[in-house]
């Protein structure tokens, strides 16, 4: 499997430890910043969401200080379903429920082991569909209609 990954400053310290994680498993493409220095979140949070709108990869990953900014940008591209998880059962449930397809993680407030728990689930979980699919396929016809 192939990730996209990026973060700001605040994100900087923990994405760095993720990608270590990820790149004993996986090819991962680091499209943020390399050092932590002040940047603009949305800057990085579009590279990542932009390539898995287009689906030239299946997931990513983005790391903020709070999450909340590179949630709120990621969502507003076609086809991304972003969620900012704290813990790993919000990540096991956004993966079952919602198809999650980028995840995010406050560097903040999220340790290297905890951040480690989270994205494994959310990498390992597969979406169940059935009735899952219905509800997906309403937030498709929400973006099309404000598309």
């Amino acid at each position: 499997m192939k990730i996209i990954i990026g973060s700001d400053h605040a994100g900087f310290p923990l994405k760095e430890n993720v990608k270590i994680f990820l790149e004993e498993d996986m090819e991962v493409l680091d499209v943020d910043t390399h050092n932590g220095e002040s940047v603009d979140y949305p800057d990085f949070g579009a590279k990542v969401a932009e390539k898995v709108s287009s689906g030239e990869f299946a997931r990513g990953i983005l790391v903020c200080g709070s999450g909340v900014g590179m949630t709120i940008v990621a969502n507003k591209f076609p086809n991304v379903r972003a969620i900012l998880c704290l813990d790993s059962e919000t990540s096991l449930m956004s993966r079952k429920h919602n198809d999650t397809n980028v995840l995010v993680l406050a560097g903040r407030r999220t340790d290297i082991e905890t951040a480690k728990t989270i994205v494994k689930t959310w990498l390992e979980t597969e979406f169940e569909g059935g009735r899952h699919n219905r509800r997906l396929d309403k937030i498709k016809d929400i973006e099309s209609d404000k598309g």
